[in-house]
């Protein structure tokens, strides 16, 4: 969908809909309100006055101008109470309306920025608009022949503006578009199916990442990952007769000897637990075991669009986890890229094994953060449920920082103790670690294995297990696949940017 930034009054859009945003139990309207209210010969205040409308959260009136406006819809959402008031609710409100609006077959609409509503906040409430517009919008399509004529999508949203409000608004509409399709192109990814979404097409979607902006995109191949001793990565892809693939994508914003950013994601294009395979319910849904990677790959696409002055790199090593005649097994041990040797309990805990060699090898950038992002432990989603992130790291500084980037992008994180104790879970008899540490503190001890491949540099580990996928529609994350991690990174980016 496409946004663009108007200067004028809303009353005089000519669009085939007005949205407009009205706060729970107040009789003032807001001036945009007002204006609209006074050409129409008061039918807003009329069905506030009789109840109709009282402004509830994502509570919808479309109501009709008759031929008193350009636009012949008048479309009301409601935000709920103003002390409650924050941006995820005003995304959520946005996509519930465009959503309404689509079922409708109306195809543009039009907005306008209440700056009232988060006072000194203007920009938050100008992305809360764009983005819940647009990933409220968000369809997952590619699939669909029977009835395809029968789908509708939204064309446009115009946002009017003041004069001495465009340039704001046409900055920070224009910032959030870049972040909320970097968004919905991982939620393709994530939402493709395992045959059509395999290491090599994850690869090659990399590869057009490397062509933007500052961008450069290097991709090794089996042999170069046997040369180099990454065997924890190639013994998951042992059962696999797709051949693994180890994304490097380095964004150069900053200076080059500037140390950057390492953002390491998991790419298991499908997991199907190995030898120690997985129940066959729900395991259609292991094609989303990639969204740590998907979301690496969309940061970068993201910040690059954003042309952020800082260096960052995006490791993703991918591959399938397969059962196959040449499968890793339970009992064998595996030498690692770092040296570290690794004594295979369960090949389902395969995550930990790919990203251990890709944190190993970000070492070679001498870089001034690590993050990881992976759909690593089913133990997340038991202790924090499906909506928030598991967060566990050795710097207090950048644990900070990325639960700051939490709380403004509504991606949230919770902290779970890394204490040293953790540690003895995973040692082996006859290796120097296990890869699983049995079921208590299941997402404790997967954290603590990857703390021995991040080396002394600051980092953060995100299990995203839990929100990557949801099988409920919320607000401006429809159903399937949510596109997790993204919009935190992005936030995280700008800020250690200054920008």
């Amino acid at each position: 969908m496409n946004i663009t930034v108007k200067k004028g009054k809303i009353e005089e859009a000519k669009t085939q809909a007005i949205i407009l945003p009205l706060c729970e139990g107040e009789s003032q309207l807001s001036e945009a309100a007002r204006g609209v209210d006074l050409k129409t010969g008061g039918i807003i205040g009329d069905i506030i006055k009789s109840g109709d409308f009282e402004g509830r959260a994502s509570q919808i009136s479309v109501l009709y101008s008759g031929d008193r406006l350009p636009a012949k819809r008048i479309a009301l959402v409601g935000l709920g109470k103003r002390k409650d008031l924050d941006p995820g609710k005003i995304r959520n409100a946005y996509a519930g309306i465009m959503q309404h609006l689509r079922a409708l077959n109306v195809k543009d609409a039009a907005t306008t920025i209440d700056a009232e509503l988060l006072p000194d906040q203007k920009r938050k409430v100008i992305a809360a608009v764009t983005e819940g517009s647009i990933l409220g919008l968000y369809q997952y399509t590619p699939y669909k022949t029977i009835g395809r004529d029968e789908l509708k999508a939204m064309r446009q949203l115009e946002i009017v503006t003041a004069p001495g409000d465009y340039t704001l608004t046409l900055e920070e509409a224009g910032k959030s578009k870049i972040i909320s399709e970097a968004v919905s192109f991982v939620r393709n990814l994530v939402s493709a199916p395992g045959n059509e979404m395999t290491p090599a097409i994850l690869a090659a979607h990399a590869q057009k990442i490397g062509k933007k902006k500052n961008v450069t995109c290097r991709t090794l191949d089996k042999k170069k990952m046997k040369a180099l001793g990454m065997n924890a990565l190639l013994g998951v892809a042992s059962g696999s007769c797709q051949e693994p693939k180890f994304i490097i994508l380095e964004y150069t914003g900053a200076k080059k000897g500037q140390a950057p950013i390492v953002l390491v994601g998991k790419g298991l294009t499908f997991d199907s637990g190995g030898i120690s395979i997985k129940p066959a319910e729900k395991m259609d849904e292991m094609k989303t075991d990639m969204a740590g990677g998907a979301a690496v790959l969309g940061t970068i696409m993201a910040i690059s669009g954003l042309n952020l002055p800082i260096n960052v790199v995006g490791l993703i090593p991918t591959t399938e986890n397969m059962p196959g005649g040449c499968a890793y097994k339970p009992g064998d041990i595996l030498k690692s890229y770092s040296g570290i040797t690794i004594e295979v309990i369960n090949t389902d805990a395969e995550g930990r094994l790919i990203l251990a060699d890709a944190l190993s090898y970000a070492s070679k950038y001498k870089p001034a953060a690590i993050l990881d992002i992976a759909t690593l432990t089913g133990a997340c989603v038991i202790a924090l449920g499906d909506d928030v992130i598991g967060m566990l790291g050795t710097d207090d500084t950048l644990k900070a920082q990325v639960r700051d980037a939490a709380d403004a992008t509504g991606e949230l994180v919770w902290e779970l103790p890394l204490w040293n104790h953790y540690s003895e879970l995973i040692k082996s008899d006859i290796a120097d670690y296990k890869n699983t540490g049995g079921r208590a503190g299941g997402t404790i001890t997967a954290a603590a294995f990857l703390s021995k491949f991040a080396g002394d540099y600051p980092w953060v580990h995100l299990d995203i297990a839990g929100p990557a996928w949801t099988t409920k529609d919320k607000g401006y994350i429809p159903k399937g696949a949510s596109g997790v991690g993204v919009r935190l990174f992005v936030e995280l980016l700008i800020q250690r940017s200054g920008k």
